[in-house]
C-alpha cells in the first residue's frame, strides 16, 4: 500500500537548502526529486504555513510562537539566513503556495501537520480543508479510476490532528506518525483510515518491519542519511524514507 515515490527530499531541500521554503522545494526539484516532505502549521490568522517549530528562534529569527503573528508578518521574517547568507530573505512561504508550486511541478507531496500544541484539531481541519480545495480535480479522477497517487499524503505524530485532517478530506489518503511502532499501530492506523505507519528508522526492527507490511500496510520511515542504511531497510520491506542527503542519497536510489 505504497502507490508513491519511494525517496523523499525531506522538508523539501534537505541540508542543502533553508527547511520549508520555497526555495528548499525548489532546491529539491532541481536534483530531480519529485516528491518532497515538509511541516505545515497554523499562523495566527489562521493561515496554513510551512514550519516546523511551534517557537521562531532556529529558523526564523525572532521570538515568541509562530501562532502570535500572522501569515504575513511571518513572510516579512528571514527564514532562510540561518542556513547562508544565499538564502537570505527567504520567507516563510504559506501552504497554499507551496502546494502550487508542486502541482506545477509535478512533485508529490507528504504533508506533515504540525499543529502548535492545543490547535490540533483545528490544525488538521485547515489542512485538510484547503488541501481538499487546491486537488478537487485530482481528487475527481482518482473517484473515477484515476491515478490515486497523485494525491499528497497527509501525516503527523497527532491522532487528533490526522482525524480532524480525515473529516475535512476524507478522499485525502494519510498515514500515522510515531517514533517507533506502538503496541495499539494496527488500532491506530484502522481508527484513522490510515494506509500507512511512518517511524524513526532507527527504532524500527527487521521484525517490525515485516509485521506492518504482512498486515497490508505501507510502512515509511524517517530521516535515512546513509545509503547502507537505506539498502538495509528496503531488504526488510520499508515502502520508502525521506532523507536530508538529497546529493547523496538520489531519488532513483535502490
Amino acid at each position: 500500500m505504497w502507490p508513491y515515490p519511494r525517496i523523499v527530499a525531506h522538508r523539501g531541500g534537505g541540508k542543502l537548502a533553508p527547511e520549508n521554503t520555497l526555495a528548499a522545494m525548489r532546491c529539491a526539484y532541481s536534483y530531480g526529486f519529485r516528491a518532497v516532505e515538509f511541516d505545515v502549521m497554523l499562523a495566527k490568522d489562521h493561515v496554513a504555513v510551512l514550519m516546523h517549530d511551534p517557537h521562531l528562534g532556529r529558523t526564523v529569527a525572532g521570538s515568541g510562537m509562530v501562532s502570535d503573528y500572522t501569515a504575513a508578518e511571518l513572510a516579512a521574517m528571514d527564514a532562510g539566513g540561518w542556513l547562508a547568507a544565499e538564502f537570505a530573505g527567504e520567507p516563510v512561504p504559506r501552504y497554499e503556495d507551496v502546494a502550487r508550486f508542486c502541482q506545477e511541478h509535478g512533485i508529490w507531496m507528504n504533508v506533515e501537520i504540525k499543529p502548535v500544541p492545543g490547535a490540533e484539531r483545528e490544525t488538521g481541519q485547515a489542512v485538510g480543508e484547503l488541501t481538499r480545495r487546491l486537488y478537487s480535480s485530482e481528487i475527481m479522477q482518482a473517484a473515477l479510476g484515476g491515478n490515486a497517487a497523485l494525491l499528497p499524503l497527509f501525516s503527523s505524530f497527532s491522532f487528533d490532528a490526522v482525524a480532524a485532517a480525515h473529516h475535512a478530506a476524507p478522499d485525502i489518503p494519510r498515514g500515522f506518525l510515531a517514533e517507533q511502532v506502538p503496541d495499539d499501530w494496527q488500532a491506530v492506523l484502522v481508527a484513522l483510515g490510515a494506509v500507512s505507519l511512518h517511524v524513526d528508522h532507527r527504532n524500527l526492527t527487521e521484525v517490525q518491519a515485516k509485521v506492518v507490511r504482512q498486515a497490508g500496510y505501507g510502512l515509511f520511515c524517517y530521516t535515512v542519511n546513509d545509503p547502507q542504511r537505506g539498502r538495509e531497510l528496503f531488504s526488510w520491506g520499508v515502502n520508502g524514507f525521506c532523507t536530508d542527503r538529497i546529493d547523496l542519497i538520489p531519488p532513483d536510489f535502490a
